[in-house]
């Protein structure tokens, strides 16, 4: 009989390439996630029966010890980056993490991968980064062998990161930000399941910081995705003061509507994490110490951004007729 690894967040952004990577290992996947009916795709990555998603909801010891069962490991992908309803930053990032640590020791489980954020910080002012760390406490206090990932903001395909400013980039000549100068390490999400994967298998120990191999400020990144989707747009930094009262209506409105109407803009907490860096730092361990090779940004942003192009997928097209045309 395979092995079988529990992924909690399992169908999100990074979790569902780990469960895809741990599949092709060869092992058994079991994906806990909050709505299952929406995780289906997740049996694609294996053979019939392989991958499954079941239901969990990490703020009840019974859901998480239930879909424990018989697991040789556990990942934690479970994160939130804005506060809703029930899923608050405590809930999910500091209690959720203690909780699966603490049910995988009462089962026995030894092999443990917690994905926390590089800026965890128990005396940062960002509700965020001190639930990330306190996060990560709890998970050694019960997992003293656990493998910590710490990833830079994480771009692939599915991000909220990209996708969202080229999204905003099709509207209006200015593309306004919050820390334009504020430095970042982005990193590719396969590029994180891959150490994920050999912190299940054994092969890595600890707290790994992962970063890609380019680092740059807010403001030369929006730069770079505006050349991958070919427009022409104003990146206008919004003072952090300004910022903040920004912030603070949006965040009443979601208050006052009793999370009807959601703050997709930027939260207060956002801008307090968007004042530091989140890069590596200079004494961490990282890919390098993995042993892997992580993959520019340059190779994969084109690949998925191509559909916020003025002429979408036939914008290359376009660009060659003109061409042929000069010449």
């Amino acid at each position: 009989m395979s092995k079988l690894v529990t992924i909690y967040g399992g169908s999100g952004f990074v979790g569902r390439y780990i469960a895809r990577r741990m599949a092709k290992e060869g092992w058994r996947v079991r994906v806990a996630v909050r709505r299952p009916n929406e995780a289906l795709f997740v049996r694609t990555y294996g053979v019939v029966g392989q991958v499954e998603p079941v239901l969990c909801n990490i703020r009840d010891d019974s859901s998480v010890a239930s879909v424990m069962k018989g697991a040789d490991a556990v990942v934690n992908c479970v994160g939130v980056l804005a506060e809703t309803g029930k899923n608050t930053f405590d809930a999910v990032q500091s209690v959720g993490a203690e909780r699966i640590a603490r049910i995988a020791k009462e089962h026995g489980i030894t092999r443990m991968v917690h994905v926390s954020a590089i800026g965890a910080d128990m005396d940062s002012e960002s509700n965020y980064a001190r639930t990330k760390a306190e996060g990560e406490g709890c998970v050694l206090k019960y997992q003293p062998d656990a493998v910590i990932l710490r990833p830079s903001i994480v771009f692939g395909p599915e991000d909220e990161f990209f996708n969202r400013f080229a999204g905003m980039a099709r509207f209006g000549a200015v593309l306004p930000v919050v820390g334009a100068n504020t430095r970042f390490q982005p990193v590719y999400v396969d590029d994180v399941a891959k150490a994920a994967v050999m912190g299940v298998l054994g092969d890595a120990s600890g707290v790994y910081e992962l970063g890609g191999p380019v680092t740059m400020t807010f403001r030369e990144l929006m730069g770079l995705m505006l050349d991958v989707i070919r427009r022409r747009r104003l990146v206008l930094n919004i003072p952090f003061f300004v910022a903040r009262i920004m912030a603070f209506g949006f965040d009443m409105l979601q208050a006052m509507t009793l999370g009807l109407v959601k703050n997709g803009m930027i939260t207060r907490d956002q801008v307090k994490n968007l004042r530091n860096d989140n890069v590596v730092a200079d004494d961490a361990r990282g890919f390098a110490n993995l042993g892997v090779e992580p993959v520019a940004m340059v190779s994969v942003l084109p690949e998925y951004l191509w559909r916020f192009r003025p002429s979408g997928q036939y914008d290359a097209i376009k660009e060659s007729a003109q061409n042929l045309r000069s010449s």
